[in-house]
């Protein structure tokens, strides 16, 4: 069972998904950016190889993050296979509303939207997962409830005997036993 650290720390190293996503979700319109002001020309095989890398670089991140996690044995393989693809299905929107975006307002406008689709892919399976969790802390409550009545005897009452007596005239006694 897990400890109160170790629940933390899981819930730490999942934010760390997050920025690893965004980023590698903001290079793909840095490309963007650069052929749209002229650094790059539309022509060219520089252009070209740009477009496919920087287009395929955030499902190779994610691809190649979880695939470590499940190498390193971090994660068992079915959870790393459903991470990844949950991972890769929100980039993949994100990108389809960005480029949708791109299309009709310009690159600068599909950056924050593109925040904002993943954003709420998160927000929708935060709500949707609330009760599994709570339901397994429940249980995880219950079972450590259990264990520790289990491990602790029932204790006698304890009696408290006096380490000290009051006199009639104010003062106190130490009584040894």
């Amino acid at each position: 069972m897990k400890t109160y650290e170790e629940i933390v720390n899981g819930y730490r190293k999942r934010q760390y998904n997050t920025v690893v996503d965004s980023i590698s979700t903001c290079l793909t319109y840095v490309d963007e950016v650069a052929v749209e002001s002229g650094l790059l020309e539309e022509t060219g095989i520089l252009t070209d190889l740009t477009s496919s890398v920087c287009g395929a670089l955030p499902f190779v991140i994610i691809a190649a993050t979880e695939g470590t996690r499940i190498i390193l044995g971090r994660k068992p393989g079915k959870t790393g296979l459903k991470d990844g693809a949950y991972r890769m299905a929100k980039t993949g929107a994100a990108l389809g509303v960005g480029a949708a975006v791109v299309a009709t307002a310009g690159v600068l406008p599909a950056i924050p939207v593109t925040m904002g689709v993943r954003a709420l892919f998160d927000r929708f399976k935060l709500k949707s997962m609330t009760n599994r969790r709570v339901q397994s802390r429940i249980a995880r409550l219950r079972e450590l409830n259990k264990q520790l009545r289990e491990e602790e005897p029932p204790k006698e009452e304890a009696r408290l005997e006096p380490v000290c007596e009051c006199l009639p005239d104010g003062s106190v006694q130490a009584l040894l036993s």
